[in-house]
């Protein structure tokens, strides 16, 4: 565990350990740094997610290299995974394998759409590649590289062969569109068969190095050949000695196409590799930023339940009372009876409010289709004994009279009752839970009472209830 990034849990690169005594490896540190104002290390979150320190700032002046880190990593005994390869090593050689491994599947250069073993490669070219043809400079033949190997012509028939193509190539001129525009590979001179427009052309040479590479190796062996040849039927004779320079001069042109295109293979590699490694880091940010989102929405979904806990204590507080009298307005009593009549709704609790700004906490609670004796007959009324923020210094059980009114909305009868507490009733005690057991009056209003149309009591579906503690 200790060798691996706190960020994007791969083997550390580089490694920083941060004043927290947590590694990164110094890309990640910087990348986080440079997206977060004020970062905070993400192990220091998964170990304690409610308290951070000071050290747990992350920025990059806070933190050092630590190089008894990397040289540990630099020798961790490591293998390469690549089916039927043997190779072992340590870290610091891996990637140095991994751009040379011979068992490693690579795409033909020729762009013929094979996928082969670098490996086997150049037997690929030499006798499976479609796109790989040698063209004989003395006869013009197209071959494939076994064909050319193996090749040998005679002057004249390379003549009436060079004169059936000359003738061939002549009329396919003459049969094509003026529109073509098809260019021929730069490489054409040492074999390479490729034609295109300048955009396949750019294509083309840069997916065909190692092809490109093969036919020059091959054209050079065929000038030594000639070289060779050249040397031993001269003997001295000046014609040919010019003939042998400029084929040595030729060779070490081609000698020196060779040497730069084996720096581009090599600037390839190395960009592909870059590549891999960004991909793999850019992967590790995503899963970073998820997890991120992830923690923002359950931050919000805190938030919001505050918001509605806050928002029902505003409520409470616009509709509390503080001295005894209380007035509750109760709408859709229409549906509201129905629902107690269905048992949907048992009862309604109104809000709380106090017998004074110190005093006791209390609430009524109304049984619209009645309860117990009242059920069904009447709407029964009962007083609720809260728990409080002050009932330590508060006098129990609780001894004060309480009315109860029913407003008829024309002032015209109130419907009223009261009642003294039973001292000896639990209801009126000191409250143990968040209520005590509901106490008053089952029958307090008949229900054909309640919707005659000689009262107001209901108007515009509004009822109006009101207790006063003496």
């Amino acid at each position: 565990q200790k060798y691996l990034c706190s960020n994007c849990n791969n083997i550390l690169k580089k490694a920083l350990q941060t004043l927290c005594g947590h590694r990164y490896c110094s890309a990640c540190l910087a990348w986080i740094v440079r997206n977060n104002k004020s970062a905070i290390c993400q192990k220091c979150k998964e170990e304690d997610p409610n308290t951070f320190s000071e050290e747990s700032l992350l920025a990059e002046e806070r933190a050092f290299g630590d190089a008894a880190i990397n040289k540990e990593i630099s020798e961790l005994k490591v293998h390469c995974v690549t089916l039927g390869c043997s190779w072992s090593g340590i870290m610091k050689d891996f990637e140095e394998h991994q751009s040379l491994c011979e068992y490693a599947l690579i795409p033909c250069h020729t762009g013929c759409g094979h996928v082969v073993m670098r490996k086997k490669l150049a037997d690929h070219l030499e006798n499976g590649c479609v796109n790989n043809v040698t063209v004989c400079q003395q006869c013009q033949r197209s071959l494939s590289s076994s064909e050319y190997q193996e090749h040998s012509c005679e002057d004249n028939l390379c003549k009436e062969e060079k004169h059936v193509q000359t003738e061939t190539a002549s009329k396919e001129k003459s049969l094509s569109t003026p529109s073509a525009h098809k260019d021929g590979c730069r490489f054409s001179e040492v074999g390479c068969s490729f034609r295109g427009s300048q955009e396949k052309m750019k294509e083309h040479e840069k997916s065909a190095l190692g092809a490109h590479m093969l036919l020059l190796l091959q054209h050079m062996r065929q000038l030594k050949g000639t070289l060779c040849s050249a040397a031993r039927a001269a003997h001295g004779v000046t014609p040919q000695e010019k003939v042998i320079s400029e084929l040595e001069n030729k060779l070490h042109v081609f000698e020196n196409i060779v040497a730069v295109l084996n720096k581009e293979v090599e600037s390839s590699n190395m960009e592909i590799m870059a590549f891999h490694r960004q991909s793999e880091l850019d992967q590790n940010i995503i899963r970073g930023l998820e997890l991120k989102i992830a923690e923002l929405q359950r931050c919000l979904t805190q938030k919001d339940a505050g918001l509605s806990s806050l928002h029902k204590s505003l409520l409470f507080s616009e509709q509390a009372s503080y001295d005894g009298i209380f007035l509750w307005k109760i709408t859709d009593v229409c549906r509201k009876l129905q629902d107690s009549v269905t048992g949907r709704t048992v009862g309604l609790y109104s809000p709380a409010f106090y017998t004074a700004k110190y005093g006791y906490k209390v609430c009524l609670r109304v049984y619209l289709n009645g309860d117990g004796t009242g059920k069904g007959t009447h709407m029964s009324l009962f007083f609720v004994v809260m728990k409080g923020d002050y009932d330590a210094l508060l006098p129990w059980p609780f001894r004060h009279k309480v009315t109860f009114m029913l407003l008829d909305q024309n002032n015209r009868e109130h419907v009223i009752d009261a009642f003294r507490p039973d001292l000896t009733s639990a209801s009126f005690q000191r409250p143990v839970h968040d209520m005590n057991v509901a106490s008053g009056c089952p029958t307090f209003l008949p229900l054909a009472k309640l919707q005659s149309p000689k009262h107001a009591y209901v108007k515009e579906d509004t009822l109006f209830l009101k207790c006063i503690i003496e």
